[in-house]
């Protein structure tokens, strides 16, 4: 007989809601932890995403507070914007019929803004520690009635740094009040953090039958590591990608292969906690409407993204960690859909591929590469498929009428085709190589600076070069490049105002195939 939400004590109100928002049973995670939450024990939740964790302790929270005063007696502490933004707005669900406000509070939005909020009144407030912290340093955020302090995805914010941000924040709260940890991994940092702040709490830790999903095909290729970036171009020119995510080990390596994968042509992004709130947010956006095909990002990066349309997941670095391999794995394969997880894998990395499928009791299958004739064999097969599109809708009469005149002339029907066909290639390539990057490409917008480049397309200029110069000529991100317009003798580049200078002291040093170009 299976559970309803009423049985587990939830008030009327939230029960109601619940059942307003399609939700008919508690997933296992919320049966375990919800009673033991409303009974006003601490607790320690370990499940996967999408378990219905924020549920688990957003309701129970929304219970005990009954109600809206305008103090903030709800605190929930998260490691990305992403996150608490997504915990947020499921707690203003939630809480829909109980009159509970809720701010998000996290880094790159305005202080104003949210310090407007507070001055109102606030009964929950969910955030990142460092904007968290910053506002309460600054005498802003007032956490002495805090009643519940929940902490998501704690031991992702233990591996960012922020131990010292979360012990000051909670000691910023009473000690009377009821702790919630919640986390997909458990550290030996979190258990002791959780020794700490817990008072005998209730623990659930929910191990899936199957770690990582039956609808994704997950893949292995033994590479060595100079080999990585041609063997990861191939993949990507052979795969059926929507989009994908490519998993780098630090922040510099997604600058760099971000910046490698655009100077190819591939519409490639970077995403780290390194970059500006306002970075993060706008290549989140190119992501997700299809300006950027391929981001590349690191563990941290990509907690909280919740996008449905990823069909592949690389692993360019393989993970020590068989936890952060099954996340890294759940990005793709959502909301029923099939995915692809592929693993670049060294020599010395393949007892780390069986502890992998060990963990998860899946086999992962190896594979050989695709060869330069299995790379070109792809495209012609493009090719072939977009000429049978083209015969099909039979729109070519003036065409035929070029090719009638070229064979009065006594040309050869195929001669005339190759040609055409070599033509229209060639023609494609280029425009390829162009259109792929230009996609990841604003137009020109608020706090971007105009540029120009004394180089354009009598020399052969592609977007791809223009960026790999620009940034690695300079150190500024490649992802923060914006709109760029390649003209006849000249290219028009968007750069951020803060990183116009920086730009501007390299110019006659940057190389665009063997020209030197200055920028003015």
């Amino acid at each position: 007989m299976s559970t309803s939400f009423a049985s587990l004590g939830l008030n009327s109100h939230l029960i109601s809601t619940v059942k307003d928002l399609g939700y008919e049973t508690p997933t296992p995670i919320q049966s375990a932890l919800i009673p033991s939450l409303l009974a006003g024990r601490d607790v320690v939740g370990q499940a996967q995403t999408g378990t219905g964790k924020t549920a688990a302790f957003t309701l129970p929270m929304l219970h005990h507070l009954g109600g809206g005063v305008g103090v903030i007696r709800g605190l929930v502490l998260c490691p990305t914007r992403e996150l608490a933004m997504q915990v947020a707005k499921s707690a203003k669900a939630y809480g829909a019929n109980v009159g509970m406000s809720v701010l998000a509070v996290y880094g790159g939005q305005s202080y104003k803004k949210q310090i407007g909020r507070i001055k109102q009144g606030v009964d929950i407030v969910v955030g990142t520690p460092g904007r968290m912290l910053d506002l309460i340093n600054k005498g802003l955020l007032d956490l002495s009635s805090v009643e519940v302090a929940v902490l998501d995805e704690a031991d992702e914010m233990l591996s960012m740094g922020f131990i010292d941000d979360i012990e000051e924040i909670l000691s910023s709260t009473p000690r009377s009040r009821q702790t919630a940890f919640f986390s997909a991994t458990m550290s030996r940092g979190f258990e002791r953090l959780a020794s700490k702040h817990l008072d005998n709490p209730e623990t659930c830790r929910l191990k899936a039958k199957n770690r990582t999903a039956e609808n994704i095909e997950q893949r292995a290729y033994f590479v060595s590591k100079r080999n990585r970036l041609d063997a990861l171009l191939r993949l990507l020119e052979t795969e059926r990608i929507d989009s994908a995510i490519v998993f780098a080990r630090t922040r510099a390596d997604t600058f760099r292969l971000a910046d490698q994968l655009q100077a190819q042509g591939h519409a490639a992004g970077a995403l780290n906690g390194e970059m500006e709130q306002y970075e993060r947010r706008k290549m989140l956006n190119r992501f997700r409407n299809g300006q950027v095909s391929v981001l590349v990002g690191t563990n941290v990066a990509a907690r909280g993204l919740d996008i449905d349309h990823i069909s592949h997941v690389f692993n360019y670095e393989l993970p020590t960690d068989p936890e952060v391999y099954v996340h890294r794995v759940g990005r793709t394969g959502r909301a029923g859909k099939s995915g692809t997880a592929i693993s670049l894998v060294p020599n010395n990395r393949r007892k780390r591929l069986r502890k992998i499928e060990r963990y998860t009791k899946r086999d992962i299958s190896t594979h050989q590469l695709p060869s330069e004739a299995d790379v070109q064999a792809h495209r012609d097969a493009q090719v072939r498929e977009e000429i049978g599109e083209w015969v099909d809708a039979d729109d070519w009469s003036r065409e035929k009428q070029i090719v009638h005149e070229l064979m009065n002339e006594g040309r050869s029907p195929v001669d005339i085709a190759a040609a055409a066909l070599k033509a229209a290639r060639s023609r494609t390539e280029t425009v390829a190589d162009d259109s792929s990057t230009e996609r990841v490409r604003d137009s020109h917008e608020d706090g971007m600076v105009r540029l120009k480049l004394n180089t354009g397309k009598k020399n052969g200029t592609r977007p791809g070069q223009v960026v790999g110069s620009i940034a690695g000529g300079s150190g500024i991100p490649g992802g923060s490049i914006g709109k760029i317009d390649i003209h006849g003798g000249h290219t028009m580049i968007d750069i951020p105002a803060q990183y116009v200078d920086q730009v501007l002291a390299k110019s006659g040093l940057y190389k665009i195939g063997n020209r030197r170009v200055r920028v003015e």
